[in-house]
């Protein structure tokens, strides 16, 4: 079987699509994604790293109102932590 070709990056074979300091983990077509915000970074060496972010487990229901689509929230240490979090949560 031949592999196609995602227009966006993936982890794990889930899309991620960054804008600024938001990164939105999974496939709008599924029932949820995860919304990564990165709170804060430091820099190693000329790279800037995230050292605390907030994922968001959100409903991708339009006709749910934006406070009640969210359904878990949680705060890590690293990006890393934070999209095995995504991972788990979406069950990939």
């Amino acid at each position: 079987m031949a592999e196609t070709k995602s227009p966006f990056f993936t982890y794990k074979g889930v899309p991620l699509v960054r804008k600024g300091k938001v990164i939105y983990f999974g496939n709008m077509y599924d029932e949820y994604i995860v919304m990564i915000e990165i709170l804060s970074s430091e820099k190693k060496g000329e790279i800037d790293v995230a050292n605390k972010v907030r994922l968001r487990k959100m409903a991708t229901d339009i006709t749910i109102p934006p406070n009640k689509a969210i359904v878990k929230m949680a705060e890590k240490s690293s990006l890393y932590e934070a999209l095995d979090f995504a991972c788990a949560w979406l069950k990939v």
